[in-house]
């Protein structure tokens, strides 16, 4: 195994920060879904992964660097036990009860048994107190003792992304496709009632697990594109309808725009710019399984160029019948 450092191309001063990025970094790069056909890149995710589990963890880390573990993660032992808080098995003539103990490395004329009796002695000492004796290195003994539990692999980090969604995609049901930090680019629906700065996760598509864990989770927030017409208020949606002026004096029936096709709607007469009409379900799709409405609101537009007879209209109008459009509250 290379020295993990190395592998991620980082300092041993290297803040955690960059070591994460630099993983990030090599883990995308080298990632098996971006190499399918490549087996010298899943080596190199491979040894990513693995050195990232060494200096990623702030224990293994300082273990690492004072030389207890080497970079495969595995304990170093120098010399026999000196290390283990001082205990030197070699140098005790008895163990309790008067039993004698000898070192053995498990290797050529070991003593029968060996495992056991080291069991006996590290029982309760450093990190090989555990339960029954095994270690935390690796899920089990590093002295090879059967019924070790098994590590629990950790899980692969989350990531962020964002989505650019139109509201007729919203509202048509249809896919929207979004980039991954981790090279994917995936077409994902969009869930009925989602709202601009909702999020949708999407399971297992985050960042591999350093050990073999599972991956973790995309999380993709939801950005809706400016309409130009639409503005969305919650489950509804409103729009600005400019009508004539004799349609707001006189009323008709105009046709208005909705994200599902154009209808025909009755502009009541003597409308007043500003008057709000609401079209029922023609608004945004909700996650009960309805539909928010469409309010229209009404833009009195007098023609670019007033002719004549319009103008003398309006003199006669103002002279005869003039009334009052403000309140007091206007001062008048």
């Amino acid at each position: 195994m290379r020295d993990p450092y190395e592998v991620l191309g980082v300092g041993r001063t290297a803040s955690e920060a960059d070591i994460k990025k630099a993983f990030r970094r090599l883990a995308k790069a080298y990632h098996p879904d971006r190499n399918a056909n490549d087996p010298k890149a899943q080596e190199k995710f491979s040894e990513v992964n693995s050195a990232y589990e060494i200096v990623g963890d702030k224990d293994k880390r300082g273990q690492f660097d004072r030389g207890e573990i080497g970079a495969d993660g595995k304990p170093r032992f120098q010399g026999g036990f000196e290390d283990f808080s001082g205990f030197d098995p070699r140098a005790a003539g008895a163990g309790a009860g008067g039993r004698s103990f000898r070192w053995s490395s498990g290797g050529p004329g070991a003593a029968p048994g060996s495992d056991d009796i080291l069991n006996d002695i590290l029982g309760g000492f450093g990190g090989f107190g555990g339960r029954g004796g095994h270690s935390d290195f690796g899920g089990g003994s590093p002295f090879g003792s059967q019924g070790g539990r098994a590590p629990r692999r950790s899980r692969g980090e989350d990531v962020a992304a964002n989505v650019a969604v139109t509201l007729e995609q919203i509202v048509n049901g249809e896919k929207a496709r979004v980039e991954l930090p981790t090279g994917k680019t995936m077409e994902i629906a969009v869930p009925a009632g989602t709202r601009s700065g909702g999020k949708i996760r999407l399971r297992g598509q985050g960042w591999a697990s350093p050990d073999g864990g599972p991956a973790g989770d995309a999380v993709v927030a939801v950005d809706f594109v400016p309409h130009p017409l639409f503005k969305v208020e919650g489950d509804n949606l409103r729009v600005d309808l400019p009508i004539s002026l004799d349609e707001a004096v006189l009323g008709a029936k105009v046709r208005v725009p909705t994200l599902g096709g154009s209808v025909t709607l009755t502009v009541p007469a003597g409308s007043n710019g500003g008057r709000v009409l609401r079209l029922k379900g023609k608004g945004l799709s909700t996650a009960s399984g309805g539909h928010g409405d469409l309010l229209v609101t009404l833009r009195i537009v007098l023609p670019e160029i007033i002719d004549p007879e319009l103008e003398a209209m309006m003199k006669r109008w103002r002279d005869e019948k003039h009334y009052s459009a403000r309140g007091p509250e206007f001062g008048e």
